[in-house]
């Protein structure tokens, strides 16, 4: 064997062993080993005998029925908002909406992708408006959805129907399993993340702001509108419509549609879902991949969050996006897909 050959075969073995490290370091899923909170977790087993009661939160009950028809009574109200309040009503709901899916659930529940300190905050102050509890306590429990996912440790396990995993889940006291697995899981990103633990402090306050004094105030103060009108559509309405964008996620995404990557798993991919929360139905392969930025192999289309966060990498706040190659995407389509699929 000459030098050059000998050379050439150490060179070889050397990116062998690289590949195979890199392997090690990966999940099942190809989930990079930052990012293991989030996969699934096939080793645990839901505890044998009777289920434990549900026990309703009645407080919850009542503040949700007073909501939902605070917010029918701000449908009734449309036709005598001005045209610049409905304008800024679609404004908040964005806003609103990209502090869930740009922010709690892509940036901080997932990791998939970095983004600046002013980039943080603005999204901390969105997700504040949106009012779905502070973000460390929507990314643990996401994360523990991942992790036990259509369990008993499922936060809202879709297999207990409809109104459980869209409201239900909301309205009883936390199964103990969701509880045990949440304290156990590694949560040192969130706890040193400045931004996220200073939200959490000042919660109320930021909520009260947030989601019903400055919706409310702006369209009143700047444009005459009434005061009325002010509260119950850019303000409730707006918040009402947000809650169940994302609750949708976990039920109707959960239940219909196809599932292209992996028939194994009940999250599907759905149309509407991806439409009313602006990027997050493509639910099949946000399972099988949840640390791709994206939650889709197809990009910006249909998907107002990959476009925010692509125009937030343009304006050098974002970075370090992790996406799934198209050849993985193929190979897991052939070896778990529904046969019915065609990749875009």
């Amino acid at each position: 064997m000459t030098e050059a050959e000998e050379k050439k075969q150490q060179q070889q073995q050397q990116q062998q062993k690289r590949k195979k490290q890199e392997k090690e370091r990966t999940s099942s899923n190809g989930a990079p080993e930052a990012c293991r909170e989030d996969v699934f977790d096939h080793t645990y087993k839901e505890k044998e005998g009777p289920k434990p009661p549900l026990l309703i939160v009645w407080r919850n009950v009542i503040l949700m029925t007073l909501l939902h028809t605070g917010a029918a009574y701000g449908v009734f109200l449309i036709p005598a908002a001005l045209p610049a309040t409905l304008l800024w009503s679609v404004l908040c709901f964005l806003v609103s909406a990209l502090g869930v899916t740009a922010g709690a659930h892509r940036l901080w529940s997932h990791r998939s992708y970095k983004a600046s300190l002013p980039l943080r905050i603005f999204l901390a102050v969105a997700n504040s408006m949106a009012f779905q509890n502070d973000i460390f306590e929507w990314a643990r429990d996401h994360r523990v959805h991942h992790k036990y996912s259509e369990t008993d440790a499922d936060p809202h396990n879709a297999t207990r129907g409809f109104f459980f995993a869209h409201i239900g889940w909301l309205l009883v006291r936390k199964h103990p399993d969701v509880i045990e697995k949440g304290r156990k899981l590694e949560l040192n990103d969130l706890l040193a993340d400045k931004v996220v633990m200073f939200q959490r402090k000042h919660y109320k306050l930021s909520v009260l702001l947030m989601c019903f004094s400055v919706p409310m105030v702006v369209p009143w103060y700047f444009w005459g509108e009434t005061i009325w009108v002010a509260y119950f559509i850019p303000a409730l309405l707006r918040y009402t419509l947000v809650l169940n964008a994302t609750w949708l996620v976990n039920s109707a995404a959960h239940m219909w549609g196809n599932r292209p990557y992996d028939k194994s798993i009940n999250p599907r991919e759905n149309k509407f879902v991806t439409f009313s929360a602006i990027g997050e139905g493509f639910h099949n392969y946000h399972h099988t991949f949840p640390y791709d930025y994206a939650t889709s192999e197809f990009g910006c289309k249909l998907n107002i969050t990959t476009c925010f966060i692509d125009f937030m990498c343009f304006l050098g706040l974002a970075k370090d996006c992790k996406r799934v190659s198209h050849e993985m995407v193929l190979a897991r389509i052939q070896r778990t897909g529904e046969s019915s699929y065609r990749s875009g």
